[in-house]
């Protein structure tokens, strides 16, 4: 009967571990990233059942007696948790298999599901709440910090062409005057370059057009733009201007005609349709796309590619270790893999989210039910055992 007592206390420690794994797992209900854990109940070992000492003979084996129950550890549930929009571009959930991969100030990488990030100070992509630098792969897999450092300004570039739509009138006695050329030099300044169309004249080649382009007052450069049946001849249709601004190196400018200006009686005059030029920006907003690349913008318009997420995965939940903070550490390095979101078995990147934890509360509750009756039943073989013994007390003092 004591052996019993025995017995029951360990149901009793087991039940209670099996209530604290259920408490932690519902105080986690709201905790992003957060994996659910279940506790793994065995049985001890057994012995004869000639608790006498004597030989059981043949039957040996059909006379085992237990000593009770016990626990082997967790078992952590790495089923996917709903993917919660926050409105925050920063925040950020793996669609499918992957961990982000971070690393703190003294150089210890773990890993996370939650991806609650954000640019510090430094402009040095990192976990919101800890700190710990968000990882992307460099050359050899070797893990660097995602940063802004460097890439806060857009250089812009140099204007090299001049696209003209509309028409140019077939007569007239004045030329045709075209301003507000905007052209882009290399320290990013803008220029306002003027074009001269003067009267057209007929010649071997076709109809001849005067082309003059001038910087306020000076002529700097002047050509001629030849139409055939109304349209630029090919080998006048892009007319060359070198431009020198004050203070910069010299511009090699292509006006391009093309197609889509003609010689006509009437109509809508030419007009610059664009130039390839951009002025200097500032960063105006840094996001992730799905494949965890950085798309950074800027205030001129242009969209420059970063680094890209570093993600690590891995073949067993074994190799797996939880070290809290919504991080996990690495027990078999054999059983995991780095790459990249969108690639071979690792999902896509959804920016603006989070994966809330997964546990499932209607399961938890019929857990606890369980834990519970376990724990009274336990109890209860306890209580009875004692009785018999009380029992077996008071007969020898009769």
């Amino acid at each position: 009967m004591l052996e019993s007592i025995y017995v029951g206390m360990t149901g009793l420690l087991g039940y209670s571990r099996g209530l604290r794994v259920i408490a932690n797992n519902t105080a986690n209900l709201n905790t992003p990233g957060f994996k659910s854990s279940s506790l793994q109940f065995t049985d001890l070992f057994y012995t004869g059942g000639n608790l006498s000492g004597g030989n059981t003979g043949a039957n040996q084996g059909q006379n085992q007696l237990g000593f009770g129950l016990n626990t082997a550890g967790t078992s952590i549930s790495f089923k996917q948790g709903e993917l919660r929009q926050t409105g925050n571009d920063l925040d950020m959930a793996v669609d499918g298999q992957g961990l982000f991969v971070l690393q703190n100030a003294d150089g210890k990488v773990s890993y996370t599901r939650a991806g609650q990030f954000k640019f510090d100070t430094d402009g040095t992509l990192v976990k919101r709440v800890g700190g710990e630098k968000v990882m992307a792969l460099g050359e050899g897999d070797a893990f660097v910090p995602i940063t802004l450092a460097g890439q806060m300004m857009n250089p812009g570039k140099t204007t090299t062409k001049l696209t003209f739509t509309g028409t140019v009138p077939a007569s007239g006695t004045d030329a045709l005057v075209v301003g507000g050329l905007q052209v882009i030099d290399a320290s990013g300044q803008s220029h306002a370059l003027t074009m001269k169309l003067y009267q057209a004249t007929s010649t071997p080649e076709g109809m001849s057009v005067k082309v003059e382009i001038l910087d306020g007052t000076v002529v700097i450069a002047t050509n001629a733009l030849v139409f055939s049946d109304g349209k630029p001849v090919a080998a006048t249709a892009r007319i060359p201007v070198t431009y020198s601004p004050a203070g910069q190196p010299p511009m090699a400018l292509t006006l391009d005609f093309g197609t889509d200006v003609v010689l006509f009686s009437g109509g809508t005059q030419i007009k610059m349709a664009s130039q390839d030029g951009v002025a200097p920006g500032t960063l105006s907003g840094a996001v992730f796309d799905e494949t965890g690349t950085l798309r950074m913008t800027y205030t001129n318009g242009q969209t420059v590619k970063g680094a890209r997420l570093a993600l690590a995965r891995f073949s067993s939940p074994d190799a797996v270790e939880s070290l809290g903070g919504n991080q996990f550490d690495v027990l078999d390095k054999s059983a995991w893999r780095l790459g990249s979101a969108g690639e071979g078995a690792f999902g896509k990147i959804a920016s603006g989210r989070v994966e809330i934890s997964n546990v499932d509360l209607s399961q938890e509750f019929s857990d606890l039910v369980i834990m519970q009756r376990g724990y009274q039943a336990s109890s209860q073989v306890i209580s009875t055992a004692n009785e018999m013994l009380q029992q077996l007390f008071s007969m020898k003092s009769k």
